[in-house]
């Protein structure tokens, strides 16, 4: 470049007399204002569109933030930067200031994600891991502070300079917020809302100590290990399902199965099993026949025939979630241990007992345990 170069550039730029932004881009957060050795002319006319604002920094100090309007740089619309530099009386000749534009619009459909699984620890599945991703958006609420905290010297800030700061933060809340949750696994994919909303106060806080505004987060999935889902859908299914009737079925399935094998053993055997039913049904059927002549020597012993009361069934509490329940039966306690609700660790007690006691501690229960199939014959 030649001197002659050098002159006109020097002579453009301080004759410029009106500061403005035209962002064309949208990605821009923050951009700064060039002018010759930072000079800018007394009188010149700022003007900050709707979307911005422009932050006045002198010699790294924040000065001015002028909100959208058209201004005329005087002493009376530059206080804080008059009181820096002592102007008193005001000023005539040009004077020096970095100018900051600032984007305030909303900047949406930010993405964040986990980069690394998150382990969990749940009452019945143990340790477990989930990942989770989705959007955010975000705006500057305090343009100096954004300016002097984040931005600094940059002449051009994008999103994408501040992104992963933001997505590290967001990873981090996030993780602590759904350990302190404290749900059960199954229940963080179904109750997103939830957790965006609780998450997004979590962390309003710390965006804003930088001078950002977070406007909306969202969890768009929470993700585990397709084992995990699997184990997950059985156990909700059997907590659902009665098991009294799922056993009978599964006789009644294995029944059918053996029947068809006719030249078997367990054919034969299935014969003999269904000979017996019949001839006890037989035997029922005939019963109400056989009373009548019955009906008088039964009449006699009436008195002597009387059966005892029937025994007390026994009902167990056990302890759930650290709070006493029950009492319930023993097939019910059984039900329980088979969908998991309580194991073998679980506290219980019955009348007769002196104190609380793990359930694989107490006798009649430890049939739960299984391990009770007798030793093959000598």
């Amino acid at each position: 470049m030649g001197i002659f170069d050098k002159i006109k550039e020097k002579l453009s730029h301080e004759f410029i007399d009106i500061i403005e932004w035209l962002d064309f881009t949208d990605d821009t957060i923050a951009y700064r204002f060039e002018r010759y050795q930072n000079e800018i002319k007394n009188g010149a006319k700022l003007i900050v569109r709707e979307g911005q604002t422009a932050v006045f920094i002198n010699e790294g100090q924040l000065a001015d933030v002028f909100e959208p309007g058209t201004y005329d740089l005087t002493t009376q619309n530059l206080p804080i930067l008059s009181t820096l530099k002592g102007w008193k009386y005001g000023f005539n000749s040009p004077f020096k200031a970095e100018v900051y534009f600032v984007n305030t619009t909303l900047f949406t459909d930010e993405k964040w994600g986990t980069k690394n699984p998150i382990t969990l620890s749940d009452d019945r599945f143990g340790l477990v891991e989930i990942r989770a991703f989705g959007t955010y958006a975000f705006k500057i609420a305090d343009s100096g502070k954004f300016i002097v905290d984040i931005v600094g010297t940059d002449n051009n800030f994008t999103n994408f300079e501040i992104n992963e700061h933001l997505k590290s933060l967001i990873a981090t809340r996030f993780t602590d917020t759904v350990g302190e949750a404290n749900l059960p696994i199954e229940l963080y994919a179904a109750n997103t809302s939830e957790l965006s909303e609780t998450c997004q106060e979590v962390m309003k806080s710390e965006f804003l100590s930088v001078g950002i505004s977070l406007e909306k987060f969202y969890i768009e999935n929470v993700s585990m290990p397709e084992e995990l889902k699997k184990e997950i859908f059985e156990y909700s299914r059997m907590d659902k399902i009665d098991l009294d009737k799922l056993t009978k079925f599964k006789t009644a399935k294995a029944i059918e199965a053996a029947a068809k094998n006719e030249g078997g053993t367990a054919g034969a055997g299935m014969g003999m099993g269904m000979g017996f039913v019949l001839a006890q049904q037989m035997g029922n059927m005939m019963s109400p026949q056989m009373g009548g002549q019955q009906q008088a020597p039964q009449q006699q012993n009436q008195a002597s025939a009387m059966p005892p009361p029937m025994p007390q069934a026994t009902s167990y509490f056990y302890a759930l979630n650290g709070a006493q329940t029950g009492p319930v039966p023993y097939e019910q306690l059984r039900s329980l241990f088979a969908s998991r609700t309580v194991n073998k660790d679980t506290l219980v007690w019955k009348a007769g007992m002196d104190g609380w006691k793990a359930l694989s501690e107490v006798e009649e229960l430890k049939g739960f345990l299984g391990g009770n199939t007798p030793p093959p014959l000598p």
